[in-house]
Order: structure tokens, then sequence, then C-alpha cells
């Protein structure tokens, strides 16, 4: 390998890499901005809610349809109409003078991201040969650490400094730029499709079938009270798994199948699959809560949040390329699995943290725990993703790595999310009795903490009228151990994820630590 194609090469994964940052950026850093746009666009949060949901859901729907695509006409073409398509709806939603806009332009945005995300670890494995290859896509994994954690301090900084289409139009540049880099460096790959039917009913089937099991749970998490036995969340989540059943027999009896099933004969591919799940619905789905706890209970502002878990995200910048060398001569089974316990005690460390004076003194440490976890588990993740897959079929696996992430990330939010609010819950009934005022106005007071929920519970308490009242210490006492006992069942549960993580990679893993390369079997 030459100098200068070594150069070009490097230039094009900075290329794939902004493109991945942006779109995972844009799943978290709108959070931050909601209560800007609450008064901006004189609505609700619950109007506002979709501003975030048609993100994550046309995100997941679409994101193994970008990979099929990308395998079938080639992964750089499919790549860089993502880009653009990205770069158009961000400036369409910084200029939405209208919530339908915006979260149409949202979903729009969705399209291309998922497909800028699906295809680029595929693209880097055929851009990158050799050693170089696991270096690449450990940097790529970095990139998608960062971004995933690094929301409320980008977005913190351009709501507080410049608004809320600040976080749209800053793709714009960065966005460009990738364009232009990725159209002189990144190399294409070849196109496996031409001879092959495009299996429009699988697309049609795992869009319907994923967007009806996420749909359901997005209605769950925005109604606590629902039981899942409900209709109107058990329809969605049977409806949903009904259809990819179907899917599945369908792409089963199909010549040119979307999915090939084959993989989930594969132990090893199936233990990458479970650990990607563990990694969204441990690691992603607990900096909700963190990100809450930090500024809704100790008061940080967004900023301040996000520059304290850069403790969180400083680890995938630092890890990333240094896991990537060392994975060509270690066994990433075990690396995987060791680091997914390392997770689990982060989390243990966050759960004996939690107090009600707790501060970013005593959190650090756990969030070290968790940040040492995801910057190594992502980069070596990408690369035993990637072993033994046919160079066909590279973009798919890809997408199926990013579908179960990005699933877990949702089931996690949910699942937690229920756990926090039923020990909250708890709490109150148990000791609000104890507080002496009217029984009328206690039982409001209760009605209103448990309808607002965990998140929102601490500004009713904390509100002018109520720290003015006689019972006002002991009551606003109460409700922040509620919900330290729902913080301290979350941060449990989710070490008892990463458990299972890890314990997926040490049993299903491939051992293979002399492995310098990435088999990738060429059809011929």
């Amino acid at each position: 390998m030459s100098q200068k194609t070594s150069i070009k090469q490097w230039i094009a994964l900075g290329a794939m890499g902004l493109g991945v940052f942006m779109g995972l950026l844009d799943v978290t850093v709108v959070n931050v901005a909601l209560p800007t746009m609450v008064r901006d666009f004189s609505t609700t949060f619950t109007d506002l809610q979709w501003v975030l949901n048609a993100y994550t859901l046309v995100y997941a729907v679409t994101l193994m349809i970008m990979s099929k695509l990308g395998d079938m006409y080639g992964r750089k073409k499919i790549f860089l109409g993502s880009l653009i398509l990205f770069v158009l709806a961000s400036a369409v939603n910084g200029m939405a003078s209208s919530l339908l806009i915006l979260d149409i332009g949202r979903g729009v945005q969705a399209i291309g991201g998922a497909g800028m995300m699906s295809l680029s670890m595929a693209l880097v494995a055929s851009n990158f040969k050799g050693k170089d290859r696991g270096l690449a896509l450990g940097i790529l994994g970095s990139v998608i650490g960062v971004s995933s954690a690094s929301g409320p301090l980008i977005g913190g900084y351009l709501v507080e400094h410049f608004s809320w289409p600040a976080i749209f139009y800053v793709n714009v540049p960065f966005g460009i730029l990738a364009v232009i880099l990725t159209v002189i460096y990144v190399q294409e790959t070849p196109s496996y499709g031409e001879n092959q039917k495009v299996d429009l009913l699988g697309m049609l089937l795992s869009a319907a079938g994923l967007f009806a099991i996420i749909y359901g749970l997005i209605v769950k998490e925005g109604h606590t009270h629902w039981d899942w036995a409900d209709l109107r969340v058990s329809g969605w989540l049977i409806g949903g798994t009904i259809v990819l059943l179907l899917f599945m027999v369908v792409e089963a009896k199909i010549k040119d199948p979307m999915v090939n099933l084959k993989l989930f004969k594969k132990p090893h591919f199936i233990g990458v699959v479970i650990v990607a799940f563990t990694l969204g619905a441990g690691f992603y789905a607990y900096n909700t809560f963190l990100t809450a706890l930090m500024q809704n209970y100790i008061g940080y502002s967004a900023t301040e949040t996000g520059l304290r878990q850069l403790t969180i995200s400083v680890w995938s910048l630092v890890l990333g390329p240094v896991v990537g060398i060392l994975s060509a001569r270690y066994s990433k089974k075990w690396m995987i699995s060791i680091s997914m316990l390392i997770g689990a005690l982060g989390f243990w460390l966050m759960a004996r943290a939690i107090s009600p004076t707790v501060s970013f003194v005593d959190l650090w440490p756990g969030m070290v725990g968790m940040g040492i976890a995801n910057g190594m588990v992502n980069p070596l993740l990408n690369t035993a993703g990637m072993e033994g897959i046919q160079a066909n079929e590279m973009g798919m696996a890809s997408g199926l790595l990013n579908v179960f992430r990005q699933l877990g990330t949702t089931v996690g939010v949910v699942g937690l999310g229920l756990m926090q609010d039923n020990q909250y819950e708890t709490y109150l009934n148990g000791h609000l009795a104890s507080i002496n005022m009217p029984s009328p106005a206690l039982s409001g007071l209760k009605k209103a903490l448990i309808d607002a929920g965990p998140f929102s519970g601490h500004n009713i308490a904390f509100s002018n009228r109520l720290s003015h009242a006689p019972f006002a210490h002991d009551f606003q006492q109460i409700v922040i151990k509620a919900y330290d006992n729902g913080m301290v069942t979350v941060a449990v549960s989710a070490a008892i994820i990463a458990v299972i993580g890890g314990v997926a990679a040490a049993l299903l893993l491939q051992h293979n630590p002399k492995s310098a390369d990435i088999t990738i079997k060429e059809e011929n």
C-alpha cells in the first residue's frame, strides 16, 4: 500500500466518520432543545414528542432497507445519497415554521441517517485491508460511542448560544464537507444486485414489523399506567411480531431475500447481535436517566451536564484506535466479555452513589466504568460483526447490528423507565402519608407527582408555591428519596443487562486471538 493511497483512505474514513457522527448525534441532540421549542412553537412537551419519535421510528425502520440497497447497487452511492438527503432535511428542519414540517423533516432526516450509519461499517471494511482495517473499524467505533454520548454537550451549547435551529443548521457545512470528501476519496464497492430482483415484499414486511413494535414501545413509554395487555399497546407489539414472523417465512422461501437468514445460524453472529442489543438496552438507554438525574435533580445546566458526561464519552476517543490494533492480536471474544463486566461494575458503582446529596464527585467512578466499557465494546463489536461475512452481505450485517443496537436502546428506555416509575410510585405511596397536611390536599399532590413521573416530580416538589409550605422540607425529601429508589433500580437493572451481554459474548463469540484480518469471502 503506497503512502498516497493510505492518506486517501484515512481521509475517506474521516468522511464516513463525520456522516456517522451527525446521524447518531441527531438521535439525542434534540432532547436539550425541547424546552426552547415549547416556547417558540407555543406548544406542549407531549406535542413535541414526535420531533424525537419521528427520527427514532424512521431511523430504525429504514436501517435494513438502506443496507440492502447499498449491497445491491453500491454502498458509496447509497451512502452519498443518504448524506445529501440528511443535509437537505437538516436545512429544512432549521427553517421549520410549524411542528408538522419539523416532524416530516425529522423523518426524512432519519432516512439519511440510517443510510449513513448502516453502510459506513461495510464501506470502511471494504476500503481498508490488513491490520489497518481493524484500526479503522476501531476509530469508527469510537465515533459511534462519542456521538451517542455527546448530544447533551453539543446540543446544550448550541441552544444556549444560538437557539434550537442551530442544532440542525450545524449539519449543513459539515455535511457538505463530508459529501465532497466522500465523492473524492471513498472507493465504491461492487454492485451485487445486477442479476437480482429487489425484495419489495421483504422490505415492506420488515419496515412494517419494526415500526409496529417500536411504536408500541413508544406508546407504552408515554402511558406508563397502561397495562401491557391493553390493546393500545399489545396490539402493536403482537401485530409487529406476527409481521416479522411472516417476514422470516418469506425470506426463507424467495430466491433473492432481503436478509440471508443463514446469518442467524451462526452462534458468533447471534452473540454479536445480543451484545449490540444489551449495549443499547443498558448503556445507551441509561444515558437518558443519567441526563435527567444531573439536570433535573442535581441542577446542572445542559452544557454543564454534557461537560461532565465527557467522563463517559472521552474513553471512546482514547480507546477506539488502541482497541482496533489490539483486536488483531488478542481475542475479541474475551475483550468484549470483560469490557461488558467492567460496565456492569460501573453501573453498580452508580447505584451505590445515588443519595439525596449526590453530586458529580460521587458519580464519576461509575461513569468511568461505563465509559471504558463503551469505548472498548463499540469498536470491537464493529470488527467482530464483519468476521466471516460474505462481501455481498456486509452492508446487511452492519444494518442488522445497528437495528439490534437501536431496538435495544428503545426497549431499554421503556423497560428501565417502567422500573423507575414503579419504585418511585411505591415509595410515594408508602411515605407521603407521614406528611402533616389535610388528606384532600395530600391526595392531590400525590396524584400530581405520579402523573408527572420521576423526571418532573422534582419541579413540583421544589416549586415556589410548595417551597414556602410548612411541610416543604419533609415533602421534598420524600420526593427525592422516591426518585433515588427508582434510579438505584435503573442502575442495578442496567448492570444485569451488561452482565447478560458479557456472558453471551463469552459463550457465543468465536475465539480467534491470532486473526490479523477480517475474513471476507468474495463471491464469484
